[in-house]
């Protein structure tokens, strides 16, 4: 988020967060939760409960607790895919596995979801909708972690990967603000829409910055999804084109490990076949699907500005 009326709702949040954080019991079961909220992120799930809930009429401040939940609720995510994915590294710092150990950070993260349910249990009708889409969010790790153990992976079947484990939950954001707002549920429906097209857009963002992005400003080395041989929109497409055009080169470098990979060799592939080109325009192609449903939701334009302001943040962004 950004300026204006997105930095004062992060700033709403942060607050929330260091409140929250100071309230924690001193206690190991708790350190690694306090450690992880700490960190820098973006803030942009829990920022979208509170735009949701102002388009309609209602008190931000009223939602702070649910904008927590679906923030303590993405980072409880965090800490278990970085345990699957044996990752050091979490936003430049140590991982809480590594920090600590697996069985601390799996039963740390198992605790932080219950604390995510509790802010989530006000209102009958958002607990139903946080539910769905965090059981949506497992459904997608899941997915992915099958993904990986194929090479016949086809572009429809990551994108839906990557609607579940990503753009829910933004989608959900956006809805548990406006359901909190009392909006009525068919513009629940459109704004839950536009948020998981803002959401697919903002991962497949991420695809393009992993490859072709600033390593200086995305922090950490360019390639980092090819050398690890990771099935994204870019290695489905630039396979499914290299074969199609007779060209060997991706999967030359794919039979070799990943230490051995040639990144630049991958990534002078794939712009010359255009899947740059090609996954650019699908980012496009969701930011306006996005604004198109924010466009039919029955409220003055007016007060649509701060969602379109996040909607080009997120296109525009640079890490």
């Amino acid at each position: 988020m950004s300026t204006g009326i997105l930095a004062a709702h992060r700033a709403r949040i942060e607050q929330r967060i260091d409140r929250w954080v100071a309230g924690l019991p001193d206690d190991p079961l708790y350190a690694p939760m306090a450690y992880l909220m700490r960190l820098p992120g973006k803030r942009v799930r829990p920022g979208a409960v509170l735009l949701a809930a102002e388009l309609f009429g209602h008190d931000p401040d009223d939602v702070l607790d649910e904008a927590l939940g679906i923030e303590l609720f993405h980072n409880f995510t965090l800490m278990h895919d970085d345990i699957m994915d044996q990752a050091p590294l979490r936003r430049g710092m140590p991982t809480v596995h590594t920090k600590w150990n697996v069985n601390t950070a799996i039963l740390s993260g198992d605790a932080m979801l219950v604390k995510a349910y509790q802010l989530m249990a006000r209102d009958p009708e958002v607990l139903r909708l946080f539910s769905e889409h965090a059981l949506g969010v497992c459904e997608g790790q899941q997915r992915d972690m099958d993904l990986e153990r194929r090479t016949d992976v086809h572009v429809d079947e990551y994108t839906e990967m990557i609607r579940l484990k990503t753009a829910v939950l933004l989608g959900c954001a956006l809805q548990v603000g406006a359901t909190l707002a009392k909006a009525p549920s068919a513009e629940r429906m459109r704004i839950g829409a536009m948020g998981e097209h803002l959401g697919l857009a903002f991962q497949l963002r991420d695809d393009l910055l992993d490859a072709f992005g600033d390593p200086d400003k995305v922090g950490k080395q360019r390639g980092g999804d090819l050398r690890a041989g990771k099935r994204t929109f870019l290695l489905i497409r630039g396979l499914e084109k290299s074969d199609a055009a007779g060209r060997t080169e991706l999967r030359e470098e794919l039979g070799r490990s990943p230490e051995a990979r040639d990144v630049q060799r991958m990534l002078h592939v794939l712009d010359e076949l255009g899947v740059e080109a090609e996954a650019a325009a699908e980012v496009e192609h969701h930011h306006a699907m996005a604004l198109d449903a924010l466009d039919t939701i029955d409220v003055a334009d007016a007060r649509k500005a701060p969602l379109r302001e996040l909607a080009q943040a997120l296109l525009d962004r640079v890490h």
